[in-house]
């Protein structure tokens, strides 16, 4: 669940709209710390092989199917696989981690 500005809302939403854009091939969708929300809608992409892809591109794609809030308000583009948990998920707690520290959010 991520919490910004006041709105709650899972990631997974947003993850499924990602999801549909044809130049992403993995993606996993975190909240960060952020001194004015609370929490910063972050996302975490790996581009298909050769595929154009890029910030702007992927925020205006969700903002055509989703409200502005949940909209990326930033994004990190990976070149390698995001962290899989031998149950073939996204261990987002090891994308969280390097956000949270220091901060008292739990990143589990």
């Amino acid at each position: 669940m991520i919490v910004t500005s006041g709105e709650n809302f899972f990631s997974g939403e947003v993850e499924s709209v990602l999801a549909l854009h044809p130049s992403v091939a993995q993606v996993a969708v975190i909240g960060v710390p952020d001194s004015r929300w609370g929490e910063r809608v972050h996302a975490v992409v790996l581009p298909r092989p050769g595929a154009e892809v890029s910030e702007s591109g992927l925020v205006a794609h969700c903002r055509e199917r989703i409200a502005g809030y949940k909209c990326p308000r930033s994004i990190e583009f990976w070149t390698t696989p995001l962290p899989l948990s031998a149950a073939g998920k996204i261990v987002k707690a090891e994308l969280r981690a390097k956000y949270w520290d220091g901060h008292s959010k739990n990143v589990s």
